[in-house]
């Protein structure tokens, strides 16, 4: 073979090599490009989320069981922290079964997530969830659990209205069945991306409709078809601790950092603006309610100042990241006399009893919240402003709907649901049981002993 031919020989040889070659060369090259291009989640947003995490469960066990605990009188103490802990615990394995799909499983419905992510499906340590900064991410575990301390925590609220009565299996059904046809679909119509309210430009940062709305409306209505308890009017029915309470309310506001801070999902200036928002809304309404009292009363209690604490709290919780801290302060300012209006006047003219003041305190500072964050967006106020093309009247519009339309989803889905666990199991223990306490009654156990 001549020179020639050899040269040529190889070079056809080369050709067809590289046509070979080429798809798997392409292959490699697109794998490359991919892996490069995959967003990697921020190690210091992970850490943040993982700590705002663990106080959002701070919040629940013990803060909001101390809180509620204290409030009642000492029969019922271990009864309450015994709801608190069992409904918590419940709640966080109805979200990771279906919880988690249903409020943010990627369905297209404005109303429901769909079954996509059912028993965590397609959840694992590489799957990622959006922040709010373009091409930011954090492990989708930390979502799903940030996301779940926040359903554990609702329907825990809402014993706090018919405290001292109510059957313990009776309190847990009803929270599990809440949890599924309230809070679910209405965390997925708030806070996913394909969720009614999200589309319409509701806004809610941490949950004045999808937590304290939600869980205030479904306390009055439990308040009101539980019933009174025995002697309520005529029996000395104070808090039994109020140490337990201030300690309880402390709890909750260092939790709630987590809470409001930890829903901007990243550690950025927005969880900043969150964390100072809840540091000032919540001192200002201390100081309101405390006023009020002195006017009112002649003397400011502790009562009233943990009363105003959380009443702060939940009034800053929708706007925590959007409003300015001077919006902020106006905020806790006002939110304590509309709350203590409604604990003292509302409730003695209708003559219900919610016993932890859930409706008066949640769902009232909720709504004012929810409105007020649809005011104190404005630019012209210090907030973040508003989207492209909307106004202020606009946006309290919407707001507006965002509040009716889970008054009335949590309203009368949790008085159907109320109708049928009472036709399952009874909602109320025997006039017998709630004299004794339901401690005794209902667990075996006292929380105090004399000797």
């Amino acid at each position: 073979m001549t020179f020639s031919k050899l040269s040529s020989t190889l070079a056809r040889v080369g050709t067809l090599s590289a046509a070979l070659l080429a798809p798997a060369i392409a292959f490699a090259q697109d794998a490359t490009t991919a892996a490069a291009a995959a967003p990697v989640p921020d190690k210091g947003d992970t850490a943040f989320m993982f700590i705002s995490t663990i106080l959002v469960l701070f919040m629940l066990v013990p803060g909001l069981a101390l809180f509620y605990g204290g409030l009642v009188r000492s029969k019922n103490m271990l009864s309450v922290l015994m709801q608190c802990t069992m409904i918590g615990a419940v709640v966080m394995l109805l979200w990771v079964f279906y919880g988690y799909s249903f409020a943010f499983g990627g369905g297209t419905s404005p109303y429901w997530g769909g079954t996509a992510k059912m028993f965590l499906s397609g959840v694992s340590t590489s799957t990622t969830a959006a922040t709010f900064s373009k091409g930011v991410v954090i492990p989708e575990f930390i979502f799903m659990l940030f996301q779940m301390t926040f359903a554990a925590i609702t329907p825990a609220l809402i014993i706090g209205a018919f405290a001292e009565r109510i059957k313990f299996g009776a309190s847990v059904l009803f929270c599990a069945l809440w949890a599924t046809f309230v809070y679910f679909p209405i965390a997925h119509m708030v806070w996913d991306s394909n969720g009614m309210l999200f589309k319409m430009g509701a806004l809610d940062f941490a949950g004045g409709t999808v937590v304290h709305i939600n869980a205030g409306i479904a306390g009055l209505v439990g308040a009101i078809l539980v019933g009174k308890r025995v002697g309520f009017g005529k029996d000395m029915m104070a808090p039994h601790s109020m140490t337990l309470t201030m300690v309880g309310a402390s709890m909750l506001w260092v939790g709630w950092f987590g809470f409001n801070a930890g829903s901007n999902l990243e550690a950025s200036g927005g969880a900043m603006l969150a964390t100072v928002n809840t540091f000032v809304a919540t001192a200002a309404a201390i100081i309101s309610w405390s006023v009020v009292e002195t006017f009112t009363r002649g003397k400011a209690s502790m009562l009233g100042g943990a009363s105003g604490m959380v009443a702060g709290l939940v009034a800053i919780t929708p706007a925590a990241g959007i409003a300015g801290p001077m919006g902020a302060v106006v905020m806790g300012l006002i939110v304590s006399p509309l709350c203590y209006f409604f604990v003292s006047v509302v409730k003695n003219k209708f003559g219900y009893d919610d016993t932890a003041d859930v409706f008066g305190v949640h769902c009232i500072g909720g709504i004012f919240g929810a409105l007020a964050t649809g005011i104190f967006a404005s630019a012209s106020l210090g907030g973040i402003g508003y989207a492209e093309g909307v106004t202020m009247s606009s946006q309290l519009m919407v707001q507006l709907t965002a509040v009716v339309t889970t008054i009335l989803w949590s309203g009368i889905g949790s008085a159907i649901l109320y109708k049928v666990v009472d036709i399952i199991i009874g909602l109320r223990v025997a006039p017998e049981a709630e004299r004794e306490g339901l401690d005794l009654a209902s667990h075996g156990e006292a929380a105090y002993h004399n000797s």
